[in-house]
């Protein structure tokens, strides 16, 4: 079983520089309290084929995941999947962003969760749960962003 959960959210600050803050997925911490850790492979500007290495606490239980930037369209598109092996993971996921009047962005994530062994069982859960947050995700997307890049 697999499922998909979104959230949409407009931030007010140029496409560009939010592309930018999204791209660079060490950013993720300052939104997503799940993230204790996460590292960029190789170290350097973000590029398809680049992978962020993070440890998550998820349901109490810390894990270790590996994402692969598959798709990038500056300033408008970013595509990711899971590497890792997890009981529930994120078999692909991304950003799109539009540029909207007076310099802020339209910015939609989304994450197509899929759980294998236990995780079909729990992947039910875990969309429930991702789905119930996705608003306030968006917010703390919102809200990081416009606090890390400075105002026209």
């Amino acid at each position: 079983m697999s499922g998909q959960f979104e959230a949409t959210v407009e931030i007010d600050r140029p496409v560009e520089a939010v592309f930018e803050y999204l791209a660079d997925g060490r950013n993720d911490p300052q939104f997503s309290p799940r993230v204790l850790r996460i590292d960029r492979v190789p170290d350097g500007p973000t590029a398809v084929g680049t992978v962020f290495r993070s440890t998550v606490k998820d349901a109490g239980m810390k894990t270790g995941r590996e994402f692969r930037i598959t798709e990038m369209q500056a300033p408008v598109r970013i595509r990711w999947a899971e590497v890792s092996k997890n009981i529930v993971m994120a078999r692909e996921g991304g950003y799109d962003l539009e540029s909207l009047p007076d310099g802020r962005t339209r910015v939609r994530i989304f994450n197509v969760l899929e759980g294998h062994g236990l995780g079909k069982l729990l992947v039910g859960l875990a969309l429930t749960a991702a789905r119930k947050d996705a608003d306030a995700f968006g917010a703390r997307i919102k809200a990081a962003a416009e606090t890390a890049i400075p105002a026209p």
